[in-house]
């Protein structure tokens, strides 16, 4: 039987949460900044890149965070999220 994993942040937070580098920038259109949730541990902004780990249930969403992990491929992130 296998074991149904809930998101690590709720539905609510991931509505409202931006990436705080698309919002700032007036390129991205009328609501910037969106994030996808990845592999159930990090939120990827499309618009800029940035990809942001979840850590203990928490979301990282400090722009040098963000910039770390900017580079590399969806695919690619490391699952959990390496310790800070």
């Amino acid at each position: 039987m296998s074991e149904i994993v809930s998101p690590p942040i709720s539905h609510e937070l991931l509505e409202i949460l931006r990436c705080p580098v698309a919002v700032q920038s007036k390129e991205y259109g009328d609501d910037p900044g969106r994030l996808e949730l990845a592999h159930n541990c990090w939120l990827v902004c499309a618009d800029s890149g940035m990809k942001y780990p979840i850590r203990d249930g928490i979301p990282v969403m400090l722009i040098e965070e963000g910039k770390k992990w900017q580079n590399t491929a969806v695919a690619d992130l490391p699952v959990p999220p390496p310790p800070a």
